[in-house]
């Protein structure tokens, strides 16, 4: 596993890549996804480096009530929060995670259908 200094997303949240912000607060950055899966596709990160859902303890767990608190303003920002949304958080490789660093997809625009994948 990359360490930190490799992790694209840190190295997103440290503006060293570029992406197209959407929301960005003490704790948490988030930006469009570059390949949409939903008329609306964004991505939340905690601004901690985290690998995955498995090292959140008690100390970091209000992290994703943040985390959470920032999908429902970005929800309510682009007008899907009525018609609903779906918050998806992957950890690891067989539970679809690609990059390892925690984050969380939004994703809205369109129906989605379950069981997904």
């Amino acid at each position: 596993m990359r360490g930190v200094s490799e992790c694209l997303f840190c190295r997103i949240v440290a503006k060293a890549v570029p992406s197209k912000a959407v929301y960005e607060d003490g704790e948490i950055y988030a930006f469009e996804d570059i390949n949409p899966q939903a008329p609306v596709h964004v991505l939340l990160v905690p601004k901690q480096h985290l690998a995955h859902t498995l090292e959140v303890t008690d100390a970091s767990a209000p992290l994703l009530g943040r985390l959470v608190l920032a999908a429902n303003r970005i929800a309510r920002e682009r007008e899907v929060a009525e018609s609903g949304f779906r918050l998806v958080l992957n950890t690891n490789r067989d539970g679809g995670q690609l990059i390892f660093h925690l984050h969380a997809h939004l994703l809205a625009g369109r129906p989605m259908g379950w069981p997904p994948g």
